[in-house]
This record gives structure tokens, sequence and C-alpha cells, in this order.
């Protein structure tokens, strides 16, 4: 069918709280221009890019060089700073710098934050804290309690969980909602769409958190429904081809999701809800006022052609899937 003879639906353009566009340090994986147009293809005005570059996002210089990097694609890309120096250590970072820099959150992505101090230091903060959790609902766990305790001395502390794939800490994150705690939490359509019984033998299906059970899938949908999970991110993390290809064990970790993203969501959660997911939650925790509009027809269904991608990696477990929803780019 020919692009003019598609029913188009104009609809809020797409926010990603969670991408790696591997500039700097590591462009064979990825930069900000292939990056910005796997994005553009997806439906996406805007993005935060996670710190795990190199050098680490931990400093103005590099968040001056995503910026003007952005600004040349004419694209809006809100910088993550790292929360600690270099991510390892554990000194903090200055956030008033970072954010007068143009930071727009912190999290030390790539790396989990354990010291349960320098955690509550960095809530105290006040700034908004994306946590990577690796060791999943143990972290949740005890995060939580740091964020009431931040609370209960007095501080207006902003957390939000990346990259939730667990039952059990979403029933965590839920309990802490019922309590009050406002804290904010992310999924992305690789927990909702597959289990750990999709790995194969090379790196498709590698990712941290890993896929879960059954079980952990359905309650990744659940908490969609329900509102335990505010946002769908994509945590876009591509490698070389090479990289993703090699066995399982010896693949690092990571999974394209911007250009398949809206279709994974809009199939499971209809229009109304992947929109709240997507665009208007996203908008709201971040507390930025992107207008941008995008075209998509919803009815038009298309087969995932990972070799076509505008994303450096090529490797996709998503190859061959038949989706709904065709984002168009004029």
């Amino acid at each position: 069918m020919a692009k003019k003879d598609y029913k188009i639906t104009q609809i809020p353009s797409l926010i990603d709280m969670h991408v790696h566009f591997r500039e700097p340090g590591f462009t064979y994986k990825e930069t900000i221009e292939t990056g910005i147009a796997s994005a553009r293809a997806g439906g996406f005005a805007g993005v935060c890019t996670m710190p795990n570059t190199s050098p680490v996002t931990d400093n103005p210089n590099v968040i001056k060089q995503i910026l003007e990097k952005a600004k040349k694609y004419k694209f809006e890309i809100y910088p993550i700073a790292a929360i600690t120096k270099n991510l390892d250590s554990l000194e903090l970072v200055d956030f008033k710098e970072l954010k007068t820099a143009g930071a727009i959150g912190f999290s030390n992505d790539g790396l989990p934050l354990l010291d349960k101090d320098v955690f509550l230091k960095a809530l105290k903060s006040e700034e908004l804290i994306l946590s990577h959790c690796e060791n999943e609902s143990s972290e949740v766990s005890w995060q939580i309690e740091m964020f009431a305790k931040a609370k209960e001395e007095g501080f207006k502390p902003r957390l939000h969980f990346c990259h939730i794939s667990k039952k059990e800490s979403i029933d965590l994150i839920r309990n802490a909602k019922k309590q009050g705690l406002k804290i904010t939490a992310e999924t992305a359509p690789h927990y909702f769409t597959f289990t750990r019984d999709d790995i194969d033998t090379t790196g498709r299906y590698k990712m941290n958190p890993a896929l879960g059970s059954e079980i952990d899938k359905r309650a990744v949908m659940a908490g969609l429904l329900d509102g335990t999970i505010d946002v769908i991110a994509t945590d876009h993390a591509p490698h070389s081809d090479e990289e993703k290809l090699k066995p399982y064990l010896e693949s690092p970790n990571g999974i394209t999701g911007l250009e398949t993203a809206f279709s994974l969501s809009y199939e499971l959660l209809g229009l109304e809800k992947t929109l709240e997911k997507m665009a208007y939650n996203p908008r709201r925790i971040l507390g930025i006022n992107n207008k941008k509009m995008i075209k998509v027809a919803l009815e038009e269904e298309w087969i995932v052609a990972p070799s076509q991608f505008k994303t450096k990696c090529k490797i996709s477990p998503y190859k061959g899937m038949k989706l709904k929803g065709i984002i168009i780019n004029d």
C-alpha cells in the first residue's frame, strides 16, 4: 500500500526516558547521529541519554558536547548525568553544576549504586534519581527504604526505577505507592514480549536485568495496566553486530528498541495507554513541555526487518515479527 493511502492519525510524539547513544567513546556501537535517526524512525521527539559514556557524563564538558550534537540534528536530548564521579567512585557529582549545564536527572546506569549512605545523600539532593538495579528486587527494596527515610528527614526526594522486570519488584513498588510514596517506575517492551524461555545461543536476548519467567512477564503487564509502572522506555543499548552474535555468555548486555517500541506497546495496551506510558508520563516526570506531534498509520501492519533499522546495530530479537502501527516520517 502506498504511503498516501494510509489512514493517518496525528498523536503526541514519544519521549524515551532511557537510551544509550554510546557517544562519546563507543561510536562503533552507535553515534548521536544514528541514535537520533533511530529515535525519529520510532516516533520519538526526545530521549534521555544515559551517562555510561567514555568519558563518563559526570562533567559539564560532556553534557555540552552531547547537547551541541543534538542541536546540530535539531533533536531534543535530555542528558542524564552520573550520580557519582566516573560511575564507580563513592564521591557524588556536583548536582547543581551539572543541572546548570543541562542535565535533567542523575543515574549510575551501567553500574548500580550499592552504597546506601551515598544513595541516601543523592536522594537528599532533591534531583531526579534514575535507579539502575541489577539484583533487582533486593535493590528496589532498600532504595524504597532510603526514599522513605529522606522524606522523614524533611527532604523532597525524586526516585524513578529503571527497566523493572520482575514480579517481586513490581509488588514492592505497588505497595510503596499505596503507602503514599511518590516514586515512579519504567519497564521496557522486551519484558512484556519475551521470557527467559525465548533465549537462544547468541546474545540477541541478553540484557540486564535478564528476561524473567512467564509470571514476571504477566506481572509487568499487570503493572502497566494498574499504574504501578508509569513509563515504557526502551533501554536502547546497541552494540556491534559481531558483539551481539557472540555466544550468549560472551555477548554484552543490551537490546535495541527505539524502532519497535511503539508498535509493541500499542498492540498490548491500545493507543490511550501507550500514550500515557510513552508520551504523557515521561513529560510529567521529567518536567518538560515537548509539544511535537507525529503521524502514525495505526492499523497498518509491518514486518520487523532489522537490516533496515536506522540504528547501527542490526541484530534484534524482534526480527520477522508482524507488528501494527507504522510511524510516518515525511
